[in-house]
């Protein structure tokens, strides 16, 4: 195994270039689907070396549930880095594993008490709620239930005629484009390594900026969804109010408003190459493929002392 099995624990590095040259350099659906994709392999393979570090772990401890030939000093000797790591690994995982579960049962926990908010209100993909609080955010479906936009009363009351069309068509967007899965896979992948959390905000902006590019396409000016998006950040701000954090996240809405009154984004999914954005797209794309063979090759190894010690 050797240092193959760390190496998957310390490659996300590689892909912090790309997270910022990625908002300036791609358009925002190009860059949620590429970061989302990198990170969701990182977080993989990371999980993969610490499963294989609990396995080595495991064999150190006194009355194992492993065969005896596993934890026999010639097969500590062939993974003779991992001696306390291992140990440690063990806990590591059981953490990330715990930290998975929470996320995924808190995401789904969120949705259906949204959904138990809506009952008595007329299925449509529009849900208007009598609330002083202004808010507005895209609720997935659950159970069988559709998706639908969510918004208060006091939202609209703050709004003009086409700020609510902006309004309506960005949460739209996000239940279209199905960014509660982004945002929740690149959670779990930040909880799986905290080296990944660069690249679940980063996803989150793009989430956000991606519904704002399509809010501008459905009413044809962008100084109007960036007048909307200001407008609706500050009279929630004022009012202290949010949208469920398990799948709504307004992202920086400054950087936001700045990128609509910009011209609009090439629509790309990858950097042109001789470009920065370009070498750290590809030291991305390296550093993620060097993570999974590595996890490879150590899993391969140790799999393969593991058979040569195991009693037939």
């Amino acid at each position: 195994m050797g240092v193959f099995v760390f190496l998957p624990l310390v490659l996300p590095v590689t892909a912090w270039p790309i997270v910022r040259l990625a908002e300036q350099h791609l358009h925002p659906r190009g860059a949620a689907r590429l970061l989302t994709v990198v990170g969701g392999l990182l977080a993989v393979c990371s999980t993969l070396c610490l499963v294989l570090l609990m396995v080595v772990g495991t064999a150190q401890l006194p009355g194992n549930p492993l065969p005896d030939g596993w934890s026999d000093p010639e097969v500590r000797a062939a993974v003779p880095h991992e001696k306390y790591v291992g140990e440690v690994s063990i806990g590591a995982l059981l953490a990330v594993l715990v930290a998975w579960s929470l996320a995924v049962a808190g995401h789904f926990r969120v949705r259906r008490r949204a959904h138990r908010s809506l009952a008595g209100l007329p299925d449509a993909e529009l849900a208007v709620l009598p609330d002083a609080a202004p808010y507005a955010y895209a609720l997935p479906g659950d159970s069988g239930r559709r998706g639908r936009v969510v918004v208060s009363t006091a939202m609209l009351d703050h709004l003009d005629a086409d700020e609510r069309r902006v309004l309506i068509a960005h949460e739209q967007a996000h239940l279209a484009a199905r960014h509660h899965r982004f945002l929740l896979l690149t959670r779990l992948a930040a909880r799986a390594n905290p080296l990944l959390s660069p690249l679940r905000n980063a996803v989150t902006y793009s989430a956000e900026r991606w519904a704002d590019e399509e809010a501008a396409r459905e009413v044809g000016s962008r100084r109007t969804v960036a007048r909307a998006v200001a407008k609706a950040a500050l009279v929630t701000r004022r009012a202290h109010a949010s949208a469920p954090p398990a799948f709504a996240e307004p992202g920086p809405v400054p950087r936001r408003v700045a990128a609509l009154l910009a011209p609009e984004p090439p629509a790309r999914s990858w950097p042109p190459t001789g470009t920065a954005a370009g070498l750290a797209a590809w030291v991305a794309a390296a550093g993620t493929a060097a993570s999974a063979l590595s996890a490879l090759i150590a899993a391969a190894a140790l799999t393969a002392i593991l058979i040569a010690a195991t009693p037939l």
